[in-house]
């Protein structure tokens, strides 16, 4: 099964993909991780990628999609996958939905872990009270401009997803147990 996480920064998407991936063998696809292995690998392609991060570039979505396409074919994939972090735009889910079908695999299902963005900011507010900031980029003001991005970009993959009849809300400010066990119920029904 191919799932996909959505949801804004904040909402959970790496918590329950790890869990999906110890309880369901369906390994998570971040697409910050594959790209700093690919660097790391120095393989042709992490060269590649490394000569655009050096420049402080984005990593042009063709690229993005190869290296996703090299990592899904590892053995680890062959029953499926969480991808987790992309894709963010139509153009990429189109990219994702190509890559697939040429190994005759769709995405299955995507998770919309649905939250408050208010209650979001007071997360953040709140560790950074108990214990100062935890990432770069986990300030209020950041993460206020990262959901813009989230809404303005990556929200209308919902209907492109939606169309298709694949779109599965869950509560994302339910208990993490809780929200763990809806997708486990989404899951199993979609698998039926």
């Amino acid at each position: 099964m191919n799932i996909v996480l959505f949801g804004p920064p904040g909402a959970g998407k790496g918590t329950q993909a790890k869990i999906l991936q110890d309880k369901r063998g369906l390994p998570q696809l971040s697409t910050g991780d594959m790209l700093r292995a690919a660097v790391k690998a120095a393989s042709p392609l992490g060269k590649k990628v490394d000569a655009i991060l050096t420049k402080g570039d984005l990593v042009p979505d063709d690229i993005v999609i190869d290296i996703i396409a090299e990592r899904y074919d590892q053995p680890d994939c062959a029953k499926g996958a969480v991808f987790d972090g992309f894709p963010r735009t139509i153009p990429q889910a189109q990219a994702l939905d190509a890559m697939l079908a040429k190994r005759k695999k769709k995405i299955d299902v995507v998770l919309e872990l649905k939250v408050d963005d208010k209650v979001l900011l007071q997360r953040v507010e709140q560790r950074i009270k108990e214990g100062g900031i935890l990432r770069s980029d986990d300030t209020p003001e950041t993460l206020a401009r990262r959901l813009k991005v989230y809404y303005d970009n990556t929200a209308p993959l919902l209907d492109y997803y939606g169309k298709q009849g694949k779109v599965v809300t869950i509560d994302g400010m339910a208990p993490i147990n809780d929200v763990t066990k809806a997708i486990a119920a989404a899951l199993d029904a979609k698998a039926r």
